[in-house]
């Protein structure tokens, strides 16, 4: 450890180019893991938001955003299955949202039966007075795009009067059009859908019955249909937007160049250091050093420096993230990211010090006496 050290600090501006080029490693590793964990979480918001065990949609469907519609009696039917408890609608389509100067603004409207889960945003047009207009709340972070400045306020969705009841937290549109959430109802107005057709049917099933049975029994009820456990819909919506489109692709390659600017950076340095050091390695072989001995000098030097560069990486990355959530309302760093990170930074700098240690084992003992 001391050996390490002391040669880290022999060429203390050399040490801290690999500090900072680590560091920015780091942070673009944190930043785009930050992107790519919020738009996974955010491709599947109004999923997880919903109680269900079992969803039904329509055959072949990518996600959740490409609604296709169903035969609304397909409840029905859901209902005449064992095991099924509850079946609620829910029905997705798209909206013009018409702004004061008389611009138009694509939206994503979405309504559900009460009770499809507690953390289902659906609001209710019985609060309202007799003769107001329809009831319905958007995201705080659409506010602007929508040109919503008073809550509550009357607005113009499909040629249709609304009244923008409040404003929720957390369901933020990664697509460009917000969704607006209305009662199951006004929502298919809005979006023009006829009155036996539905889009989603969410089921929950009893407690004394196996999910995986009563989605073989609901399936082969609901041939035209497609049934899917809720973890299975979501995950299949986040898998198609990041593999399936270019956005996911982008920001995993962009977390990628991180790490290789980071190998690159550290390589070169730890390399520079060695070669600088070389009649130092060339003295500890002829002492009887082991290559095992020498080999832990160089690795210890990269993983310091990796360390240094991490907590310097991340002090500048959860900032940035958080300062960065006015502009991108879904960007969300996990619990885990840091520590997988720290795992990410330190496998960096162990396959960055590869070169030299190579280059440490193949070393003469002979070499110091010619020096």
């Amino acid at each position: 450890m001391g050996l390490a050290w002391h040669n880290l600090l022999h060429d203390r501006l050399r040490f801290a180019v690999t500090v900072a080029g680590i560091a920015f490693a780091v942070f673009l590793m944190v930043f785009e893991g930050s992107l790519l964990a919020g738009f996974m979480r955010a491709s599947s918001t109004v999923v997880d938001a919903t109680d269900a065990d079992l969803v039904v949609t329509a055959r072949g469907i990518p996600a959740f955003d490409f609604p296709a519609p169903l035969p609304d009696r397909f409840r029905e039917m859901a209902f005449g299955v064992p095991g099924i408890a509850r079946v609620d609608r829910m029905v997705v389509g798209f909206a013009q949202w018409h702004l004061e100067d008389g611009s138009q603004q694509g939206t994503i409207v979405i309504g559900a039966d009460p009770g499809i889960g507690t953390r289902f945003p659906v609001p209710s047009s019985r609060s309202l007075p007799v003769g107001q207009p329809e009831a319905v709340v958007v995201d705080r972070s659409d506010f602007q795009l929508l040109g919503i400045r008073d809550v509550p306020g009357n607005v113009e969705i499909g040629q249709r009067r609304a009244r923008v009841v409040e404003g929720i937290e957390g369901f933020g549109s990664f697509l460009g059009s917000p969704y607006v959430f209305a009662s199951y109802r006004d929502a298919k107005r809005y979006a023009g859908i006829k009155d036996q057709q539905t889009t989603y049917l969410f089921c929950r099933v009893r407690s004394d019955h196996d999910v995986e049975q009563v989605k073989r029994s609901l399936a082969a009820r609901l041939e035209e249909a497609d049934v899917w456990t809720r973890q299975e819909f979501a995950s299949r919506t986040k898998l198609y937007w990041i593999f399936q489109t270019g956005a996911g692709g982008a920001i995993l390659t962009a977390g990628l160049l991180g790490f290789i600017v980071g190998v690159v950076i550290v390589s070169q340095t730890i390399y520079a250091t060695t070669m600088e050091n070389i009649e130092e390695y060339a003295t500890l072989r002829a002492m009887g050093a082991e290559s095992r001995f020498l080999c832990r000098i160089v690795t210890l030097q990269a993983l310091l420096g990796g360390l240094f560069g991490y907590g310097l990486g991340l002090l500048a990355a959860i900032p940035t993230v958080a300062a960065m959530r006015s502009a991108i309302p879904w960007i969300f760093t996990p619990w885990w990211m840091p520590l997988g990170m720290l795992v990410a930074g330190l496998i960096m700098c162990v396959i960055a010090s590869l070169t030299s240690i190579r280059t440490v084992v193949r070393v003469e003992p002979g070499r110091v006496f010619r020096a």
